[in-house]
């Protein structure tokens, strides 16, 4: 069997415990800490007593909310666990902190309803080429045999669910397992290590069936192996567990290992598969292509402490760290200041960290996360990390207190830097600043931090939508400004044509003067007050798609100013936009949806309740049983789409958009539109 110095020394390990929303990591987390002694005694979500989710927004809504870090040692070596959010509106936190993780833990219920959040999972461990188990998890609630969930689940994965174990039911109780590699049963016992039993008679027929298909789907992979199944030779065991370590890292499998976390169960067996067949830092690095850099650290997450500072979490992938020394990005350079073990929300302070430590970088201020570090300037390699995500919901927010308005904006600043798939966007046309991001929940955690950790209470409310107004009909129209109030007056005096023009035509302004009728000084005065105008139409929006040409006018050779001019021009805007049929227009988006093919049919029903036209859809290119469903949504059907598009899904879908064109918009819609906006001017 190979041991833990030929999966590259004795170097800490970094492990991520992923999964659906509300499968269990957290307690998984738990249960690994308990049973390596790092904790007393297991915590539970119930009682809010656990290591991980230790946050008061994590606890207050009873589910991951962000990384959770915590470090402890099982037969001498170190490892490193980081409980990554479930929720598909938290996912950018796991996508930023695998970069640097030498193998994940998939944490899946033996549920059908969860096999599209696992497929989004696995397809992003194998997309990226991180190792991962499945550890199937809640078997002591389960309602089918494993061999039957198994078949289910294996759709969510592109590589072969290779089946480690098979479970010990007495009175449809799972009381322990049989380990198909070792061939050897365990019972489970409370608190203490597995007792190892022999193999019950009746699960003997059930073991070597299940042991020989484990064997088969390894040989697919190795022909030596495949040979010894064809001449009913029986491998080593050695053999057999190098097998499944090189097919594992290779990303070729994803062995499925059993338990129960809030029981204790199964967990020294995974532990001891992490061991054993887990890839060190030496196979990272190899991975993220710096294995030849003398210095190299992956900025995984940024926390904001109420106390300490900023905090840098880093995983250490060649070379040596020292608090004090100079370390070099992209983002610029700075002087550590502090390196911290985390443990939960705990900052302990430590000393050097050497490769595979995963630690926290004290007052990095320029550092960002995804950044990568070294500590020689001009040699630092650069790792891909994702990009956050497209948002998908927006709020419009502000502070409740005027005098916060600065302050909420610094505030808003370190979530962001904390969390990038959160945005703050400030539109000027529409006088507002809208928060984004990935969904409702979300949106309300980073409120509830904003109010918790910088004391900034913020008032939402759904964002406006960015309509336009244009004209169907031409009209000539004159605008006069003669004003007399002692020594100088004002006199301006235009003609203009003010007709409609094609949908994105935007604004053309030109004249026609001949004669010198309106001074040429004059003109571009004209313009200013046609444009001024239009900023806020006869129907109280932007017009768009209006051509304006200055055909006649007259001027004072003393009174005529470009201010008058100016007025004159706005004048005639005044009086002839609202004779040339203004009409409202709406912006229409173009959505491409991404969501499983089964709920395709209710997508394209929400898409078309939503006043939607839908343009077309097709397979979901490298997803297998997704499907892209192309539409029109106008934008003020947009605003919950998320919520309703997840509740359809099982919670995996979603969408990207951009602005498409602006389209005509009449009848009912139209006038409560129109009336809502004259009652917020009034």
């Amino acid at each position: 069997m190979t041991d833990a110095k030929g999966q590259g020394g004795n170097s800490p390990r970094c492990i991520a415990l992923v999964g659906p929303y509300l499968s269990g990591k957290t307690t998984l987390l738990e249960a690994i800490l308990a049973r390596t002694g790092a904790v007393t005694r297991q915590g539970t979500i119930a009682d809010k007593n656990t290591v991980g989710d230790a946050s008061q927004e994590a606890r207050d809504h009873d589910m991951s909310v962000e990384l959770n870090v915590a470090q402890t040692e099982f037969l001498g070596d170190t490892y490193t666990f980081i409980d990554c959010p479930g929720s598909v509106e938290f996912q950018y936190d796991t996508s930023a902190a695998l970069t640097g993780c030498d193998a994940a833990v998939v944490v899946c219920e033996p549920d059908d309803k969860k096999v599209p959040a696992l497929q989004l999972i696995l397809k992003q461990l194998e997309d990226r080429g991180i190792p991962h188990f499945l550890f199937l998890n809640k078997l002591d609630k389960a309602e089918g045999r494993v061999r039957d969930i198994l078949p289910i689940l294996q759709p969510a994965s592109s590589k072969p669910l290779v089946l480690r174990q098979i479970p010990i039911w007495e009175n449809e109780i799972m009381t322990g397992f049989v380990d198909l590699a070792l061939e050897r049963a365990f019972v489970y016992r409370e608190h203490e290590p597995s007792e190892v039993i022999d193999i019950p008679g009746d699960l003997s027929e059930r073991q070597k069936e299940a042991r020989f298909s484990m064997l088969e789907q390894l040989a697919d992979y190795d022909d030596e192996l495949m040979e010894q199944l064809l001449e009913d030779i029986e491998p080593p065991q050695d053999k057999v567990f190098d097998d499944l370590s090189k097919e594992m890292q290779d990303g070729d499998i994803c062995p499925v290992l059993l338990g129960s976390a809030e029981n204790g169960n199964g967990i020294l067996r995974l532990l001891k598969a992490l061991r054993h067949e887990a890839p060190g830092v030496v196979q990272t690095a190899e991975r993220l292509g710096v294995a030849d850099a003398p210095s190299c650290a992956q900025v995984l997450k940024t926390f904001h402490t109420e106390h300490g500072g900023k905090l840098s979490l880093v995983r250490i992938l060649t070379g040596s760290f020292s608090d004090g020394d100079t370390v070099y990005s992209e983002d610029g350079d700075e002087r550590i200041s502090g390196i911290f073990t985390l443990m939960g929300q705990d900052p302990v302070k430590g000393g050097d960290a050497g490769p595979g430590s995963t630690v926290a970088f004290g007052r990095m201020d320029s550092i960002k996360t995804g950044a990568t570090l070294g500590l020689e300037k001009g040699s630092v390699p650069k790792i891909e990390t994702p990009a956050a995500p497209s948002p998908v919901m927006g709020l419009a927010v502000a502070a409740a207190e005027r005098k916060d308005e600065v302050k909420m904006t610094e505030a808003f600043g370190k979530i962001i830097e904390e969390d990038p798939s959160i945005s703050l966007v400030h539109s000027q046309e529409l006088g507002e600043m809208v928060m984004w991001g990935q969904g409702e929940m979300h949106l309300r955690v980073a409120l509830e931090r904003l109010k918790r950790k910088y004391g900034i209470a913020a008032q939402t409310r759904p964002r406006q939508v960015p309509y336009k107004e244009t004209i169907k009909k031409p009209i000539e129209i004159r605008g006069r400004h003669k004003k007399q109030s002692g020594g100088h007056g004002q006199f301006g005096d235009v003609v203009v044509d003010i007709k409609p023009l094609p949908r994105g035509g935007g604004f053309e302004f030109s004249d026609t003067i001949t004669g010198g009728v309106v001074p040429k000084q004059y003109i571009p005065s004209v313009e200013t007050g046609v444009r001024e105008y239009l900023t806020s139409g006869p129907l109280g929006f932007p017009v768009v798609d209006v051509s304006v040409c200055l055909k006649d006018g007259s001027y004072h050779s003393v009174d005529s100013s470009d201010q008058a001019f100016k007025t004159a021009g706005a004048l005639a805007m005044r009086e002839g936009m609202p004779k040339c049929a203004p009409v409202l227009l709406e912006p229409v988006m173009a959505v491409e949806i991404a969501v499983p093919s089964d709920a395709t049919a209710r997508i394209n029903q929400i898409i078309t309740g939503r006043r939607g036209q839908i343009l077309g859809f097709d397979a979901r290119p490298g997803w297998d049983g997704w499907d892209l469903v192309q539409a029109h949504m106008p934008e003020s059907e947009m605003q919950n789409l998320i919520i309703e598009l997840r509740s359809a899904t099982a919670g995996v879908g979603t969408y990207t958009a951009q602005f498409d064109h602006l389209a005509e918009l009449t009848g009912k819609i139209a006038e409560q539109v129109l009336a809502s906006h004259a009652a917020e001017a009034a």
